[in-house]
């Protein structure tokens, strides 16, 4: 791999010049190698310290979270979620942890509900309030995997309970401080952005301010150093965060931890990708080469963003 191949793929991908882009690519064995391009605020030059919007990725620094309670005996992932939500209706009995893990809970899409109450915003507390008044799920729990951000909205919360702190404070003394992750963070709101974001995704409707299925704001130097730890297995929760999840009948999936985990050209990828409004990301490690990328970009097209996962993956495989 060198710095031109990057680029090459950042073109084949389709990415304007002008659009603010960075991405890193790590062997293991040399220096990371870094692409970066466009401005981010007040004409700053992104690059890869720039703070900006992950999106989805946050779900797998979920599950790893979830992970470290679960290897210290805190979270017992075949229980039922009542333990720690009893304000949600009977339902709860029959979802288990391991449902909201793997997507396979059969929670419903809340928002038309939440909007009907008068929210505006995407946050915890009005999703949570939202489930509480919701009487059915969409599907028998383990009958379906649904790819859903309510249920790792649940399992932050789960995840705050038994640490008896915010979810966000506990991802920072837990994963983000050990690793050296100085620039990432949880944030909630009541602004759309942190006051250390080096640009901010064009305003939505409703705003992003959850946490557990969104919410996570870092770089790409950060998140290649999340991905050379979790190779490296410094948190030792690599191998229960890559383990896929079944259906309740025995179905397996490729949804482990919060990351996908499937063979492409006989090699074994972890992956996720994270789109919300004109924000895109991507992470991918590649454990048999011991090699990874990471890319943050201002783009709303996520069929670009797939693109260069695709040819940046294919060029670690060869």
């Amino acid at each position: 791999m060198s710095s031109s191949t990057i680029v090459e793929a950042v073109r084949a991908a389709g990415y304007p010049d002008e659009t603010p882009l960075a991405v890193g690519v790590s062997t293991g064995r040399e220096e990371a190698l870094v692409f970066a391009q466009g401005d981010g605020l007040d004409g700053v030059s992104f690059g890869a310290e720039t703070v900006a919007y992950a999106a989805s990725l946050a779900k797998q620094f979920t599950g790893a979270c979830a992970a470290l309670l679960a290897r210290r005996g805190g979270l017992d992932p075949h229980a039922p979620i009542a333990e720690w939500m009893p304000e949600l209706p009977r339902w709860r009995e029959s979802v288990r942890v391991q449902h909201l893990i793997h997507h396979t809970a059969g929670l419903p899409d809340v928002w038309p509900q939440m909007q009907e109450s008068g929210e505006s915003n995407w946050t915890s507390h009005g999703v949570l309030a939202a489930l509480a008044e919701t009487p059915h799920l969409r599907s028998e729990p383990g009958s379906a995997y649904v790819y859903t951000n309510v249920g790792y909205i649940v399992l932050a919360t789960i995840i705050e309970r038994i640490a008896r702190s915010s979810f966000s404070e506990f991802a920072k003394k837990q994963l983000f401080e050990p690793l050296g992750l100085e620039s990432s963070l949880f944030w909630t709101g009541p602004s759309a952005a942190p006051p250390t974001a080096g640009v901010v995704p064009e305003p939505a409707s409703p705003a992003a301010l959850s946490a557990g299925d969104g919410g996570l704001w870092t770089t790409v130097s950060d998140l290649l150093r999340w991905n050379c730890s979790i190779l490296d297995d410094a948190l030792g929760i690599t191998s229960k965060m890559h383990t896929p999840g079944t259906l309740d009948d025995g179905t397996p999936l490729d949804y482990a931890w919060g990351v996908r985990v499937f063979r492409a050209s006989g090699q074994t990828v972890q992956s996720h990708g994270g789109h919300y409004a004109n924000a895109t990301a991507k992470l991918v490690r590649l454990p048999e080469h011991s090699a990874s990328f990471a890319g943050l970009a201002i783009d709303g097209s996520v069929e670009r963003m797939v693109a260069l996962g695709s040819l940046l993956q294919a060029s670690l495989i060869q």
